[in-house]
């Protein structure tokens, strides 16, 4: 990728709802050119979509926990993210390495909303949880930190 795509993906990242004009602006390009390159970043799916970040607390969501799934019959399917793709408390589903399967990152009005919400993922996906309650949040959503693109070295003469 570009530069001045990284420049554009970053800038976007920060504020998605960033005009053409401020990042022509930001990035030193005409607005036209800002205007082709976020298309072309879009058709190739660097860009996936625009989203409001959204103030859980204010909408009755306060508490948010990491929570492990395994499955209790290691032979069993691997389809726990289709089992649980119906409870709409779920945020992320992340498959990982290690003990358990899948970390899901889940946000609930309260502890008794979390424990309800557990005994509905053990009992739609047949796993056992381990959940990590979160405190605090001191930052989320931030910005990917892009690397400039890698330059070949020189060849020695």
């Amino acid at each position: 990728m570009e530069e001045i795509d990284r420049r554009i993906v970053t800038l976007l990242a920060d504020d998605g709802r960033m005009s053409f004009t401020d990042l022509a602006r930001e990035t030193g390009l005409s607005v036209s050119a800002v205007h082709q390159r976020v298309r072309r970043l879009e058709k190739r799916g660097v860009i996936r979509g625009y989203a409001a970040l959204i103030d859980h607390d204010a909408i009755g969501l306060p508490l948010t926990a990491f929570v492990s799934i395994k499955p209790t019959d290691p032979s069993a399917p691997d389809d726990a993210p289709d089992r649980l793709a119906h409870l709409t408390e779920i945020e992320a589903c992340y498959s990982v390495a290690g003990d358990e399967s899948y970390i899901l990152k889940v946000r609930v009005a309260s502890p008794a909303a979390l424990e309800d919400l557990l005994q509905r993922i053990r009992a739609s996906a047949a796993v056992s949880t381990r959940t990590t309650v979160v405190l605090s949040i001191p930052y989320e959503h931030r910005p990917p930190g892009l690397a400039p693109e890698e330059k070949p070295e020189a060849e020695p003469a």
